[in-house]
């Protein structure tokens, strides 16, 4: 009775797992962009709350001087977003600029937000996000590597 070999050869073996790595190699990017896309919108989240509030002081105290502190109507988030730090480093009479600042493997992306709401966004080239492809925008919040 003549040998009736059940299973695979070495050779489709190792077809099937160089198809599996060709697959990996073109899934993995795609879907490291979609976390990275799934990420920037807990930034975007906060500052448009942010800027909500920021108008309700504002119409409560007649000047944005005071805002995004503690015991305010404006404060910062709490708790503090997981890949955003959140603050307002222009705050004077009438102008305001909230900012959100990526860390960790969003490191080198900011996006801003004023009271006439003009939205940038701010890559740094050499971080995380500048290698990713992301590229700056001085008209929008970049929401992917194609732009807004």
């Amino acid at each position: 009775m003549p040998y009736r070999g059940k299973g695979f050869t070495l050779i489709e073996l190792m077809i099937a797992v160089a198809v599996v790595g060709i697959l990996a190699m073109v899934a993995y990017p795609a879907y490291t962009d979609y976390l990275r896309r799934g990420k920037i919108q807990e930034a975007t989240a906060q500052l448009l709350t942010m800027r909500t509030k920021m108008e309700q002081y504002y119409q409560d105290q007649r000047t944005f001087v005071g805002a995004c502190l503690g015991g305010t109507v404006a404060p910062l988030p709490t708790p503090a977003p997981k890949y955003f730090t959140i603050d307002c480093p222009t705050k004077t009479l009438t102008q305001y600029t909230v900012r959100a600042t990526g860390t960790g493997d969003m490191a080198g992306i900011v996006f801003t937000i004023n009271e006439a709401n003009t939205r940038a966004t701010t890559v740094t080239s050499g971080t995380a996000m500048g290698n990713a492809g992301y590229q700056s925008n001085a008209a929008c919040w970049v929401q992917k590597k194609s732009g807004c």
